[in-house]
């Protein structure tokens, strides 16, 4: 399994990459204007600098037609670095710029990915990443589930080099039910993450053995003895 953080927060990602062991960032144009009017490709080129070469970024392009998709992948790997995973929507369009990019070596992440023919396609495309959209999905009354299980079965049946990156989450449970249909990676936000283990209960248990720890040795840590 694989973890990535869904933010262009650079506070965010350096507190919580302390935290838990992730292996990339995503973003697109929503993450970053809730940032501002922030330098695009100055504040990627940080977020790079932080999480270092060894993880993934992945950058999502705004054109709708497939050449000034192309292009505008073409800028971003020039701007930032050939290891970025350029996000496509999976349109017609998408599919296109798709191909063509795996052509000139770039990394593909196909997003917003609703159904299944769009991951089929994806994955024949030569896309690195799928990105199912769960929750919107869900909301969709559609199986998000189902999806990923059958996208695992593709990728796995043709050998295909192609992970499925889950995203869109409104709770961890989504994100559990996620891995467990077969997503290789999840991408959500770290307050998100962070959230679910601020439970009340987790305090209290620790609370509880650090106290029956004090009642029979008083204030002595274990380093102590």
């Amino acid at each position: 399994m694989e973890l990535l953080f869904d933010t262009a927060n650079i506070e965010d990602i350096k507190k919580y990459m302390q935290y838990y062991p992730i292996t990339g960032i995503t973003s697109n144009p929503s993450i970053l204007k809730s940032e501002g009017d922030v330098d695009f490709f100055g504040v990627l080129k940080e977020i790079r600098s932080i999480i270092g070469m060894e993880r993934s970024l992945h950058v999502q392009v705004i054109s709708e037609d497939a050449e000034g998709m192309i292009e505008e992948a073409r800028a971003i790997v020039k701007n930032i670095d050939k290891n970025v995973f350029v996000k496509i929507p999976t349109s017609e369009e998408g599919v296109k710029a798709m191909m063509a990019l795996k052509a000139e070596g770039i990394g593909v992440t196909a997003t917003a990915i609703y159904t299944k023919i769009q991951g089929f396609m994806a994955i024949m495309a030569g896309a690195d990443f799928l990105a199912p959209y769960c929750n919107r999905m869900e909301n969709l009354d559609v199986d998000f589930e189902d999806a990923i299980s059958a996208f695992r079965e593709m990728i796995e049946e043709n050998n295909a080099d192609c992970k499925i990156l889950a995203a869109s989450f409104k709770n961890i449970q989504q994100v559990n039910k996620a891995f467990l249909a077969g997503a290789q990676t999840a991408t959500v936000q770290p307050t998100m993450l962070s959230g679910a283990f601020n439970m009340a209960a987790v305090a209290k248990a620790t609370a509880d053995f650090k106290a029956d720890w004090n009642a029979v040795r008083g204030d002595v840590l274990i380093t102590d003895l």
